[in-house]
């Protein structure tokens, strides 16, 4: 079941992502930038309230969903991420080149899944 899960996140990279603010919930969609294994990359600005966010509280909660279909995933997220899996995410995503002229104007994160369901 694991394994179809992961795959369904391969398959579908828009995904729910969930954070908090205080004792307010944010929710808003994401686009999983890059996936190893159990561990999912993404990218944002510095300058968005998401970042601050995540600063504050690491904890979130991710749900993809398509064909009545839906893979929902914890776990908390870090900032550790290798500067060439940062450079292959900006490579091979068409946008954010659009949006930022350096791979390093972003801020990278990843989520190592700790429960999936």
């Amino acid at each position: 079941m694991f394994d179809k899960a992961i795959q369904f996140l391969k398959d579908h990279k828009e995904i729910a992502l969930a954070t908090s603010e205080g004792n307010f919930p944010k929710l808003r969609i994401f686009q999983i930038m890059k996936q190893e294994g159990h561990v999912l990359y993404f990218a944002t600005s510095a300058k968005k309230a998401v970042y601050r966010e995540l600063r504050q509280n690491p904890n979130v909660e991710i749900l993809a969903y398509a064909d009545n279909i839906s893979v929902r995933c914890s776990g908390m997220v870090n900032f550790n991420v290798e500067d060439d899996v940062k450079r292959w995410i900006y490579d091979h995503n068409p946008v954010l080149p659009r949006l930022y002229t350096s791979y390093d104007q972003m801020e990278y994160f990843c989520l190592p899944i700790a429960e999936m369901d």
